[in-house]
């Protein structure tokens, strides 16, 4: 699990809470026979969706053994999270940024444990406890040397889904607490031709929070500031076809302050990420600060 990392508390510190909260709403008494994953050895139209959160407890999302022609896959690259978040460390501890990296990570978990039109879900990382994790759920691994950036983890894992027959790669990120399955979905159903990409910007516009392209190997990632008109600028000479899509949940992750004062705007029921939010008190503390504002 990935609180196994966790150091042992005798009070209820925020790192206590996030150690109970990771069990609780990844809700693994619910996944049944642990299953092994394959692991992969690195060498050194706008649209806006507002409805509900959809019920936690979704079925696993279908897998495919061998790839087929329209093979489509989901990429999770998970980075090591006791280094996550630290654009927020003016504002929250290391214990903080932990625990809420834990879980908008669990809430997103979830999410895509739900997904129908992903053949394959693979997970980029060299981080223990999300092998462990992934291997739990029967995704498959691959295992990185070590990490240099999201984009060469991403663009590393593209090759390899290529290679095995994967003709369509949808990049997550680890940080969306109101993403639902069928916003994932919703993605893979968008209809593209050979040479495409499908892309979701961030709240502000300028990141990019979900990236479909066809094939994985279209053009080369740029993740960081600005990187959704690098990516539609990588497109564009690729001579690709540029599809955007707009959703309130997946546009919403969290990397500065602004972006969290904006997450706790939102309904945040049923998820990790608020129980969170509220038991370590950071909801509070950022409550009284507005007030006093």
């Amino acid at each position: 699990m990935f609180c196994a990392l966790l150091p042992n508390a005798n009070s209820l510190t925020a790192t206590a809470v996030s150690r109970r909260l990771w069990y609780d709403n990844l809700a693994f008494r619910a996944l049944g026979r642990r299953t092994r994953a394959n692991d992969t050895t690195q060498p050194d139209g706008p649209m806006m969706e507002t409805a509900g959160r959809s019920h936690p407890s979704q079925r696993l999302p279908k897998q495919s053994s061998n790839p087929q022609p329209g093979f489509r896959a989901l990429l999770l690259p998970i980075k090591d999270l006791r280094n996550a978040k630290q654009r927020l460390a003016a504002i929250l501890t290391p214990d903080e940024r932990f625990g809420l990296a834990q879980a908008m990570l669990a809430d997103t978990i979830l999410a895509i444990r739900g997904v129908h039109q992903a053949n394959k879900i693979f997970v980029i990382t060299n981080y223990e406890p999300a092998m462990e994790t992934s291997a739990n759920l029967g995704w498959e691994i691959l295992r990185e040397g070590q990490q240099t950036s999201e984009s060469a983890s991403v663009d590393y894992a593209s090759r390899l889904c290529s290679e095995r027959g994967v003709t369509s790669l949808l990049r997550m990120p680890l940080d969306l607490p109101l993403v639902q399955a069928s916003d994932i979905d919703e993605l893979f159903l968008t209809e593209c031709v050979a040479s495409s990409v499908v892309m979701v910007p961030s709240r502000d516009g300028t990141g990019t929070n979900a990236i479909l392209r066809t094939p994985p190997t279209l053009f080369p990632s740029h993740f960081g500031p600005n990187s959704f008109a690098k990516h539609r600028s990588e497109a564009e000479q690729a001579g690709a076809r540029v599809i955007v899509r707009r959703n309130e949940r997946l546009e919403m992750d969290v990397d500065d302050e602004a972006d969290l004062r904006a997450l706790l705007r939102h309904d945040l029921t049923d998820t990790a990420t608020g129980k969170w939010l509220e038991e370590s008190g950071v909801a509070a503390r950022f409550r009284t600060r507005s007030i006093a504002v």
